[in-house]
């Protein structure tokens, strides 16, 4: 794709430029549930939420819905368009930044074993690293580079120009592997979008999302530690938690089986392009995962298996994240965000009638699109995993039609 390989981000995508979706197939969809009995009568509303998702043009969908009571899936579309074969029931995918919750859950650990303090600088950590061209590490503490709030340039947008993010772009840069350090050099190499305030920089209120935060925390861990970041996500969370279908790949650029494949629609053409095979970078976005794991996960996470009560309560400290995504009124944490709707531990609202909305992140890969939900208190779970990449204006609406699933299997 580009000098610094195939990137990712959260909307922005590929150099900060995709949405998701695409190309409409022939084929049924189908729901399995476990432990849960479907839907007496009617057609089952999770598989018209997906069947929905694959109407706007995606090859292939995947989605599950958990909760204390088991798990409910449904699918739609094809593995391959060169094949009949459906979706695989528990498909690997790379989650794109919905690795950034994992990285910020790690960090937050270490800030409750009194390691690592929220307000630390990152130039204590890493010295020297953010500088130059107005930047300065002595300004952005942690908190900052969880929350998005450090005034930090995205490497992936000033570090890969969209004229790389093209057929040809992909296969130069499938296999490349650009080290972390080089990544903060790039994001560097801009002047800053601004400084945090130098009085009380932990209470910055401006927010730019930023893949280049997220791979400094992945530094700080390491240099915490002494381990590297993929080592402590899986001793923290993944072993923990019994994720046997979640991990690093490192500098692999393949995806377990079984998975399907990965098609993304590069701006100006209509053709799709297999993308399955494209390296995933770091602490970042750089987790393999399934629907299943990652909603264990998400329900793990806000259900206060991971996290101390005080460090759990931190993350949820939020700020105006606007123009973000497809919705109104999102606020960003640390590693995750907040938005209205969606359900609670009451069935949507707390027993004070108050909204208690949608925890989550999601993210996107090459030829990937994940989404994903969670209750206030971690009850229940709803993931999407999307296995087509689009930056026209049907990624909008495969967007809009993945956040209604959500919202509605978390209402349920």
């Amino acid at each position: 794709m580009s000098a610094h390989g195939p990137v990712f981000s959260r909307r922005g995508g590929m150099v900060a430029v995709v949405s998701a979706a695409t190309a409409v197939i022939a084929g049924t969809g189908t729901v399995r549930a476990t432990a849960r009995p479907a839907a007496a009568q009617g057609r089952d509303p999770l598989q018209a939420d997906v069947d929905a998702i694959r109407a706007t043009g995606t090859t292939g969908v995947l989605a599950e819905v958990q909760d204390e009571h088991g798990r409910r899936t449904a699918r739609a579309g094809a593995a391959d368009l060169t094949g009949d074969r459906p979706v695989p029931w528990d498909a690997y995918y790379r989650i794109g930044s919905d690795t950034k919750p994992f990285t910020a859950t790690v960090v937050l650990q270490l800030a409750g074993e009194g390691r690592i303090g929220l307000h630390d600088t990152v130039d204590r950590w890493l010295p020297g690293l953010v500088e130059g061209h107005g930047n300065d590490g002595r300004r952005i503490t942690l908190t900052n580079l969880l929350r998005h709030t450090s005034g930090l340039n995205d490497y992936v947008a000033v570090g890969g120009g969209a004229d790389d993010f093209t057929p040809a772009g992909y296969l130069k840069g499938r296999f490349r592997v650009t080290p972390a350090r080089e990544q903060v050099a790039a994001a560097v190499s801009r002047p800053p979008l601004w400084l945090p305030d130098a009085a009380d920089p932990a209470r910055e209120q401006r927010w730019g999302y930023s893949n280049t935060n997220y791979v400094l925390l992945g530094l700080v861990v390491e240099k915490v530690t002494g381990n590297p970041w993929a080592q402590e996500i899986h001793e923290r969370v993944i072993a923990p938690l019994g994720l046997r279908h979640t991990l690093v790949p490192g500098t692999s650029a393949y995806v377990p089986q079984p998975t399907a494949t990965a098609y993304t629609q590069f701006p100006g053409g209509a053709r799709l392009t297999d993308t399955s095979l494209a390296t995933g970078g770091g602490a970042d976005g750089g987790i393999i995962s399934t629907t299943h794991d990652l909603a264990v996960f998400l329900r793990a996470l806000l259900g206060g298996r991971l996290l101390r009560r005080p460090q759990l309560a931190a993350m949820k400290q939020t700020v105006a994240a606007p123009d973000w995504i497809q919705a109104d009124g999102v606020r960003y944490g640390m590693g995750i965000a907040w938005r209205p709707g969606g359900g609670g531990s009451g069935g949507g609202r707390s027993a004070r009638g108050r909204d208690e909305g949608v925890w989550f992140h999601g993210g996107t890969h090459l030829g990937i699109v994940s989404e994903s939900g969670v209750t206030a208190d971690g009850s229940r779970a709803a993931t999407v995993a999307a296995f087509t990449l689009r930056t026209d204006e049907r990624g909008e609406a495969q967007a809009r039609a993945a956040l209604r699933l959500v919202d509605r299997a978390l209402r349920r």
